[in-house]
């Protein structure tokens, strides 16, 4: 499927130096992501024939990486900074920070732990595999997830795993079916549902959504 329209940032005035490389590092990323991604640009597609785009619906795009610290040396050049509020965010053989920059996606970055502890992480694997000059998942944010999930479905988009997080909380998330490179798991879309303002990510669900990826 062809991507119809090659994401660019929108320019109403004069951009600071960090704004216009942060434009570039999310349109040079995203573009890498959605050709490598059949939901994403069936979405990006439908979206950009209404006139909306994709980045305002981006909630958040994730990078992993074998060293969160010294993958977010290269971000804080672009405005970011770490959520100092959330903190390190722990999961079962994983952790993660978050950096965020007014205007712009949220990017969450995540590493195994080491030793014994990370062993069964999926994450090492993957960068192995593909890298951290990529993104992982870009989360698309929706109304009604349930909703979402039936019409996309309707395009011969597969999900992989049931929904995490019940209904009427606050966070509710699923991942596509992963792509396959290199015989491995590669990308997939999160669609995503918040409700009450809430912004931050649940660990009990995000454990959840990461084993949903595994082959």
């Amino acid at each position: 499927m062809q991507i119809k329209r090659i994401l660019r940032p929108a320019i109403t005035h004069k951009m600071t130096s960090d704004s216009q490389q942060t434009g570039t590092f999310f349109a040079e990323y995203i573009s890498l992501f959605l050709s490598g991604n059949k939901a994403a640009r069936c979405l990006a597609n439908d979206l950009a024939d209404c006139g909306v785009g994709l980045m305002p619906l981006v909630d958040h795009c994730t990078l992993r990486t074998l060293d969160v610290d010294k993958r977010a040396e290269a971000l804080f050049p672009l405005g970011f900074s770490q959520d100092q509020t959330l903190g390190v965010l722990e999961f079962d053989n994983w952790w993660a920070k978050v950096y965020r920059k007014p205007g712009y996606p949220t990017l969450f970055v995540d590493q195994a732990f080491e030793g014994k502890r990370g062993e069964p992480s999926l994450i090492p694997d993957w960068v192995h595999a593909h890298g951290d000059q990529c993104f992982h998942h870009i989360a698309i944010l929706v109304e009604d997830i349930e909703y979402a999930i039936d019409k996309m479905k309707t395009r011969g988009i597969e999900f992989r795993g049931q929904i995490v997080g019940d209904p009427n909380t606050d966070l509710r998330q699923i991942f596509t079916q992963p792509e396959i490179k290199k015989s491995k798991a590669f990308t997939v879309l999160e669609l995503i549902e918040r409700h009450n303002g809430y912004q931050g990510f649940l660990p009990p669900q995000a454990d959840g959504l990461m084993e949903s990826s595994r082959l």
